[in-house]
């Protein structure tokens, strides 16, 4: 897995690809509302804003060396401190969305050496654990069917109309980390978890899959209204980003006018 570092100032450790993409591929992620250079996005601002960013691509890596078998929540923490170490970096801020939020969790729960956590896209009480696990299975077995081209062209959202084309070794490593997640002590957790921190979802985050998927709901939104109040007492900032879905509330110019400013409280 190539480790870039970038900048100088306090690390933070993005582990998401900085490539910068165009032409077709990028304008299908363009249309299912994604940003096709968020990573690229993300680490340039908070290289201009003064930070050292170590930058990886994890899920790059695991889709073509995918763990089916090994891939739990310990798993995750020690490939993430890999990354910084070969970067050579001891101390460092992290910063990851979606169930790279999650994995960020699960990283401070096991070192000493992160000097804050920020989680995107998932919420550090009520998380979605179970329904995860619901979605990654039937992604599972979608992965051992024939693959069949969408009928029509897949709109944002629509994950009954997205082709499928992972392996079952890509899906199976999923249901392995959530499987090692039922039953997580979410508040035993964050009573561990003693450095700054935060907390970014969008207002309207909640997925609701279609027949295909059956019917999973997945929502954190839903966690961050239920108990932002509880985390905020515990010290979290909670930012809840108006009107963004899960998609919406990934955009680097979601992100880096919460993530800035929470860094800069890191510099000596």
């Amino acid at each position: 897995m190539d480790v870039s570092v970038l900048g100088n100032g306090p690390a933070v450790l993005l582990p998401v690809s900085i490539a910068t993409m165009e032409g077709k591929a990028a304008d299908d992620l363009r249309a299912w509302g994604a940003d096709p250079n968020l990573g690229h996005n993300l680490a340039t601002g908070l290289v201009d804003a003064g930070f050292q960013v170590i930058a990886a691509d994890y899920e790059g890596h695991l889709r073509d060396e995918p763990q089916p078998r090994t891939l739990d929540a310990a798993q995750v923490a020690a490939d993430l401190l890999a990354i910084a170490d070969v970067a050579g970096v001891e101390r460092f801020a992290y910063y990851g969305y979606s169930w790279l939020g999650l994995a960020g969790l699960q990283l401070a729960l096991r070192t000493d050496r992160l000097t804050a956590l920020a989680m995107g896209g998932f919420p550090p009480l009520g998380g979605p654990y179970a329904a995860m696990l619901d979605v990654t299975r039937t992604a599972y077995q979608m992965s051992l069917e024939e693959k069949q081209s969408p009928a029509q062209a897949a709109e944002p959202g629509d994950w009954d109309s997205a082709d499928f084309t992972l392996t079952p070794d890509q899906t199976q490593q999923y249901v392995t980390l959530y499987e090692s997640l039922q039953g997580f002590d979410e508040r035993a957790a964050l009573d561990k978890v003693d450095i700054p921190r935060l907390v970014l979802i969008g207002e309207n985050d909640t997925i609701q899959y279609g027949e295909k998927w059956d019917n999973a709901r997945v929502s954190m939104a839903d966690a961050i209204h239920e108990f932002g109040a509880e985390l905020t007492e515990r010290a979290w900032g909670v930012h809840i980003i108006p009107e963004a879905d899960h998609m919406g509330a990934m955009q680097a110019a979601a992100v880096l006018p919460i993530l800035v400013p929470f860094l800069e409280k890191l510099r000596p």
